[in-house]
């Protein structure tokens, strides 16, 4: 399993370097998909170039990331021609809502099965939570995002179905092993 859920992306060179050791390829010649759709307000908007310069400077090419809005299905077929799904924050429940009323939650982990690589910042982490009801189940917990370092939590083993939220800092990232196994790293 290939999944980092993130508060604010690639803020670390520890986690820069994990997300480039999930990749099966090249970050020279890896597709990436490159989900805005959260980003529906001024504030999540005005980050958006942040989190197309966490692929660049990974090594990904800006002509291998494809922008995809959530507009229309795309299915598991179409999605196999992608290395990495990036999923960016702003408004998780309009995100949430999106992915649902397509159908693109089966999509997504189909991808994951297919032991490719999915990074999600902010709104695009929360959706693999416990916080909403159709979430893409992957964290048994709800996540809270951007916490302060006082309230986060330590880096190393956490258990997923713990009942308390994780608390996840700016400079941290949840590294998903397995369906049962994750583990923090700053």
């Amino acid at each position: 399993m290939k999944v980092l859920l993130t508060s604010c992306g690639l803020e670390t060179e520890n986690i820069k370097n994990k997300f480039i050791d999930m990749l099966d390829t090249d970050p020279a010649e890896a597709k990436a998909m490159f989900i805005p759709t959260a980003a529906v307000d001024a504030d999540a908007i005005g980050v958006l170039p942040k989190c197309m310069n966490d692929l660049l400077k990974c090594g990904i090419r800006k002509e291998n990331i494809t922008v995809y809005d959530l507009h229309k299905l795309m299915t598991a077929e179409e999605l196999k021609r992608y290395d990495i799904i990036y999923i960016c924050g702003g408004n998780t429940e309009y995100l949430l809502e999106r992915i649902n009323e397509i159908g693109f939650g089966t999509c997504i982990k189909e991808f994951i099965s297919d032991n490719r690589s999915v990074i999600g910042v902010s709104a695009g982490s929360i959706i693999f939570a416990n916080n909403l009801k159709n979430n893409l189940g992957l964290l048994k917990r709800c996540l809270n995002v951007h916490c302060d370092d006082s309230q986060c939590e330590t880096g190393g083993v956490i258990d997923i179905e713990a009942v308390s939220p994780v608390m996840l800092g700016n400079r941290q990232g949840i590294v998903f092993e397995s369906e049962s196994s994750a583990y923090i790293i700053e």
